[in-house]
Formats: structure tokens, sequence, C-alpha cells
């Protein structure tokens, strides 16, 4: 019901993920990041618990290959598991269970990882993974780039209703966590959403560093 994509950036130090999903709300079950840790997906026959113990792995030096064995020794159900773990260091593990829905599929590439299930196709995970090979900028945009890749490569069988795009850097709080929790074309809504929120995002962050030399907020009342 998923297809997911995850990627770290060196130069940065950033991790994050995008996701979509014909479930709603998505993000909110499926897509886990640390800042200086790395990045967690949890997916298919979704266990939400996984994606914060797999972070708090990483975060103890386990070599994904590692965390991924000791999920499947927490979770007894992991036969409907899809999950994913992209440490900063761009060290990354996946796994598909065999109750996995429909087509399913996983790839591995330089900084990334991309996986789904009930596929259009198995390339869809490839098709993202490409993408992010190819591209450059904002880690933001190119994970966006990518699950929009995903989605023209045939993406999920049916209709998808929910997309995230979750990325965290130098603070402890994620410095973009967006969500189109369900809408008719939440790819393309996301979209919008980070066109918007771009331009702002630093200067949020300069206000929880550095309140006293913040921009104004532009809003009624702020002199």
């Amino acid at each position: 019901m998923t297809f997911s994509v995850a990627g770290v950036c060196p130069d940065t130090g950033m991790v994050g993920c995008a996701i979509t999903s014909s479930s709603i709300c998505v993000a909110s079950r499926c897509a886990f990041v640390r800042s200086g840790t790395g990045v967690a997906l949890t997916q298919n026959i979704t266990n939400p618990d996984l994606g914060p113990l797999a972070l708090d792995l990483m975060n103890e030096k386990l070599a994904p290959a590692d965390v991924m064995k000791a999920l499947a020794n927490e979770d007894s159900n992991v036969q409907w598991r899809q999950l994913g773990v992209l440490n900063l260091a761009g060290q990354s593990a996946t796994f598909s269970g065999a109750e996995a829905l429909g087509t399913f599929a996983t790839a591995e590439g330089k900084n990334c990882i991309a996986m789904g299930n009930l596929l259009d196709n198995t390339a869809v995970p490839q098709a993202m993974i490409d993408s992010f090979e190819n591209s450059s900028g904002h880690l933001a945009e190119r994970l966006l780039q990518a699950l929009e890749a995903g989605l023209a490569a045939g993406g999920e069988l049916g209709p998808i209703q929910s997309a995230g795009l979750l990325v965290a850097a130098e603070p402890n709080w994620p410095v973009v966590d967006l969500r189109v929790d369900w809408h008719i074309e939440p790819i393309h809504e996301l979209r919008m959403v980070w066109s918007n929120y771009q331009p702002q995002m630093d200067a949020y962050i300069t206000r929880a560093k550095d309140p006293a030399n913040a921009e104004s907020y532009g809003v009624p009342g702020d002199e």
C-alpha cells in the first residue's frame, strides 16, 4: 500500500525520506528520521514501533544489517513487514517479508534506498533510486523528485491518497515535516506545500537558534 524513498546528504548531514500510500496519514506511522543518525521506514502491514527502535539501534552504531536482524528478533510478525534502514554514512539494508502485499520490490543506491508494495511494477523503486542519484540540491527537493519519479514509473497499482516529506538536519527537530494526510493527488499537493515552505524554512531555524535576529513574522500585530 506504500512506496517510499530515503536518502542522506554527506555534505550537509541531512537525513530524510519521502513516502506515499493509498492509506490515510502514511507519514505518521511509516517514516522516521533522526538528526545525526539516519532514516527508518516500516511499511506494508505496519508496526510503527519498529521505526524508533531502528533509529535507537543505529544511534548505538549497529550496522544496518544487524539492525534488521534485531528488528526481526523483536517482531514475531516480521513476515508481514517491509522495512528499510539507512544510516548517516549511507549504509543501508532493506527487507520484504513473505507476506508483503501484491507486487513488491526494494532497491539500494548511493546514499539512498527505495521500496514499495502493491506496486504497478517492480521497476518503481529503481526509478526512485535513479532519480535521487542523478539529482542535486536540497535533500528534501531530491527526495520529492524521486517520489515523483516513482509515480511516473507506475507507482502503486491503485490510487494514492496520502504523502509525506521528512528531513532532519543539525537541530534535533525535523527541519522539514510536511504531510498531506488525505488528498486525491497527494504528491502534487505535497509539491505545492514544499514550494511554499522552502522559502520560509531557514527563518524558522533562525527563530529557534537566534530569535533576536529572526526576520519579521509578517503577520498583523507584528511591529
